[in-house]
């Protein structure tokens, strides 16, 4: 029985006779522990601080010109093992350029066989060529008979050969392949070996079009005009009053 002075006295805790548990007082209950997400958070953020520091501070020193220059570790690097270029021969030239020619051809060429469609067989290339053929005269072929001065010196005869042509020079920097359709079967043989000389053949026939193309061009006639030209003024500059200049035919 209890006594009469702890009647008014607070209870802080007492025994639940349903559960056995002990229940406290919310007075006497420790505040909750805080959740440790936030702090997490606030690390987050201090380390991605950090990083754009150290990113700003590093671009103000490259800037400045302290620290070499960041190379990108993915660039594209080309390495060049070409040997040295050998020299198989050397001849001199007696030979006067008097005229060039600039030349440029579109070949259109198609190989294909008879009764297979296109979309299996077929190799079409359209091919934009630039070249030039240069036209000069050969003093090596003079003979001792080529110049013949008269008697008082005011006059001179000179026979030259006739202008020949050089071979077509094909510029590659200035020639493209504009278009090129090729057969499933032609693409599988790409993948699997491939043919490095598949343009040789169209560039054979730009330069044989452009050859072609400098023979009926009058670029021999032009030639002889300009050598004509050319061995007046020399010979008239060395006191020759008359200066006659012919071809002979090869």
């Amino acid at each position: 029985m209890a006594r009469d002075g702890d009647i008014n006295e607070p209870t802080s805790r007492f025994t639940d006779n349903r559960s056995g548990d002990v229940l406290t007082d919310d007075a006497d209950t420790p505040p909750p522990a805080p959740r440790s997400g936030g702090g997490a958070v606030r690390a987050l953020l201090w380390v991605l601080g950090a990083a754009a520091l150290a990113v700003v501070v590093l671009l103000g020193v490259q800037t400045t010109g302290l620290l070499p220059e960041f190379r990108n570790p993915f660039a594209k690097e080309q390495t060049d093992r070409t040997q040295p270029a050998l020299l198989e021969s050397m001849q001199d030239l007696s030979r006067y350029v008097a005229a060039e020619g600039n030349f440029q051809v579109v070949v259109d060429l198609q190989n294909d066989r008879r009764n297979v469609p296109d979309w299996l067989l077929n190799q079409r290339t359209l091919f934009v060529g630039s070249g030039s053929v240069e036209a000069y005269v050969d003093f090596t072929t003079l003979t001792e008979g080529a110049i013949v001065q008269s008697a008082d010196g005011k006059s001179v005869e000179i026979k030259l050969p006739a202008p020949q042509l050089a071979e077509t020079n094909l510029d590659l920097e200035k020639s493209y392949v504009f278009a090129e359709e090729r057969g499933l079967l032609n693409r599988v043989g790409d993948l699997i070996g491939g043919d490095p000389n598949r343009q040789q053949e169209v560039y054979r026939l730009a330069e044989d079009r452009i050859t072609a193309a400098a023979r009926d061009s009058g670029l021999n006639a032009r030639a002889e005009e300009n050598t004509r030209k050319m061995l007046e003024g020399l010979l008239r500059s060395l006191g020759f009053e008359q200066v006659t200049v012919t071809y002979i035919a090869p």
